[in-house]
């Protein structure tokens, strides 16, 4: 949707994959809030209607814009227990930590990250930003995406457990698409929430009830695992694209996947990269992707260069036929990302997670609250720069992405897609600069390289059948392994942006891929 800008009236435009989590942010920005208010009650709404993708029991990191142009990166990423036991996992699990289970289950860091995403600018109450979840808890109907993952494959290890089949299969089969979802439990959580404040996620009785049941499952997490853990604020990493200044989370998470690839295309001088070039994309993420398994971790754990992980080789290519690291698990679901800007400046790009679908497949009977397995992307080789280790965040495929031109806001860009999110990114940002509107931006084919897909290797991009033929050429000619998916496969995403025009102008879209809307609407100044 696209709309003009009056410096009479307030304009708000929001992005995400969800109808009602968008319909939630704009009663935000109806009420008074800024863009940090419907960024946030919309994730809060996802929180709830798109478990299989977002939990309160997941992490959060975000990219914030304030209107005296400063941009700051909210790293909502949960820790290890300090008293983690490695050699005890090691003996568990052997030579890698599983993909589910209370082993997986670091510190969420979401509640606190909203919390500090408030304090760059917030409008609205606490309590008024989180009743649209509440109330979409008492019951929703179940979306597409929600339904396929209920009954994925990928899921089948969950079928059959209390946890899960108490919610998703509340009367012997699994919800289809239009059952009601209800989760009164979850909603009396939002109701401590709303009530108590944020903290209440980290300290107090709910923090202690959330804690027994991860104990009771053997966790190591304690009380002050929980009531310790911040967000880390940092400035964004960023370079020059052109005329704009293309910004990004740092380590821990893989930004500087995105920055890596958008300099080598004007160092490399690379023509048409998502048509002819786009072999010579995908080799270069393909080589960044090498460099993430073998350097991205924590960077107060471990000494992370990003200088050089963004600049160093950029013509350095990787032998397509060597295999260097992997198998690794293929997420679906796992991720939201929601897109907001408004006319007094603020924008927000925040990515919020349970990593794979349903997350650790952990469901507290008593909070309803959905924990995360963000801890399997932590490492039990002692000669990993990711090794597991007390207090440590793992290396975070969640990455935000904001332009700028001359300080003032271009492009706010946030996509799902595990490991293939600075890939995306990079081909949205790439079309908008060639000049696609938003909706042609987020609707386009897409090709990305590595574990993405099922079946697909390190080697292997995962390419929807309706790419340009110049870019099937490309691909062909690149070494690669070439997979064919449907078009608007959510495998390969679901992406959400806000642009906004020279002339102020907004225009947001939400992938067809997902269950979701964009809208930009105008408001009175003097609002209740």
């Amino acid at each position: 949707m696209s709309t003009s800008t009056s410096p009479t009236s307030f304009t708000g435009a929001l992005a995400t994959p969800h109808a009602l989590a968008t319909k939630a942010g704009m009663r935000a920005y109806h009420d008074g809030g800024s863009a940090i208010d419907a960024a946030i009650a919309a994730a809060a709404v996802l929180t709830v209607v798109y478990p299989h993708n977002v939990a309160l029991g997941g992490d959060l990191i975000a990219l914030v814009r304030t209107p005296d142009g400063d941009v700051r990166c909210v790293n909502a990423s949960g820790w290890a227990a300090r008293g983690v036991d490695v050699a005890a996992l090691r003996s568990r699990h052997g030579r890698s930590l599983p993909v589910r289970g209370v082993d997986t289950v670091t510190v969420p860091g979401g509640v606190r990250g909203w919390e500090a995403l408030r304090r760059f600018g917030a409008r609205l109450t606490w309590d008024r930003t989180l009743l649209a979840a509440q109330e979409s808890a008492a019951g929703v109907p179940v979306a597409q995406s929600l339904a396929t993952n209920i009954v994925d494959p990928e899921n089948a290890d969950l079928l059959g457990t209390d946890d899960f089949d108490r919610v998703f299969c509340p009367s012997g089969r699994p919800l289809q698409m239009g059952d009601e979802l209800k989760q009164p439990a979850l909603a009396l959580t939002f109701g401590t929430l709303s009530a108590d404040g944020p903290d209440a996620f980290y300290e107090g009785e709910l923090a202690d009830r959330t804690l027994e049941f991860l104990r009771s499952h053997g966790s190591s997490l304690t009380a002050e695992d929980f009531a310790e853990f911040a967000p880390e604020i940092t400035e964004p990493i960023a370079v020059d694209f052109g005329e704009l200044t293309v910004m990004t989370s740092p380590p821990n998470t893989h930004g500087f996947l995105l920055l890596r690839a958008l300099r080598a295309v004007e160092e490399l001088g690379i023509t048409d990269p998502l048509g002819d070039g786009i072999g010579h994309l995908m080799r270069i993420f393909h080589r960044g992707n090498e460099l993430r398994h073998r350097a991205l971790a924590d960077p107060r754990h471990a000494a992370i260069d990003v200088h050089a992980l963004v600049n160093d080789d950029l013509g350095g290519l990787s032998d397509p036929g060597a295999v260097s690291f992997g198998p690794l698990p293929v997420p679906r679901g796992d991720t939201v990302g929601i897109a907001a800007a408004d006319n007094d400046g603020f924008a927000v790009s925040l990515i919020q997670s349970v990593y794979h679908s349903f997350g650790s497949g952990l469901i507290d009977p008593e909070t309803g609250i959905l924990f995360h397995n963000r801890g399997t992307c932590l490492s039990l080789d002692a000669d990993s720069v990711n090794v597991i280790a007390p207090r440590k965040r793992p290396a975070h495929t969640l990455m935000p992405a904001m332009t700028t031109q001359r300080g003032t806001v271009r492009h706010v860009l946030s996509t799902m897609g595990g490991q293939g999110q600075p890939q995306i990114i990079a081909q949205l940002l790439l079309r908008a600069v060639a000049g696609e509107g938003a909706e042609s931006v987020v609707a386009a084919p897409r090709a990305i390289v590595g574990f993405q897909t099922d079946g697909s290797t390190a080697h292997t991009v995962s390419a929807e059948a309706d790419l340009v033929a110049a870019a099937r050429d490309s691909l062909g000619r690149s070494g690669l392994t070439i997979v064919d998916v449907s078009p608007h496969t959510e495998a390969l995403g679901q992406a959400n942006v806000v642009f906004t025009g020279s002339d102020g102008s907004m225009t947001a879209a939400s992938d067809p891929r997902s269950d979701g809307a964009a809208i930009v609407a105008h408001y009175p100044r003097h609002r209740n």
